[in-house]
């Protein structure tokens, strides 16, 4: 498993916008093979901010997410939303434990 997780702010005028985007991103990405988690969310207290988080069964499902005809669409909304920084991380080799 491989997780990928960060940060991706936006104009204030572009939050609607990246929003609508991210929620037809999430049911697309849903579908796909080795997609275990696809989550995007506005961090409380910065509009502008959203976390994504995702799960995936390997690299090479990831991979394939890149190609997909979805994610081609999304960059392209992204592009017209003014993203003002983006900071996403690849986290490989953990093992998912409890907390408690």
């Amino acid at each position: 498993m491989l997780i990928v997780t960060g940060i991706v702010e936006v104009a204030e005028a572009g939050v609607e916008k990246a929003s609508v985007a991210a929620q037809k991103m999430v049911a697309e990405t849903l579908k796909e093979p080795g997609c275990m988690i696809y989550e995007f969310s506005q961090v409380l207290g910065h509009a502008t901010r959203f976390r994504v988080y995702e799960e995936w069964q390997d690299q090479t499902a990831l991979e394939a997410h890149f190609a997909t005809p979805h994610m081609a669409a999304f960059q392209a909304e992204l592009g017209e939303v003014g993203v003002t920084s983006s900071e996403i991380y690849r986290v490989i080799g953990g093992e998912k434990q409890p907390l408690r």
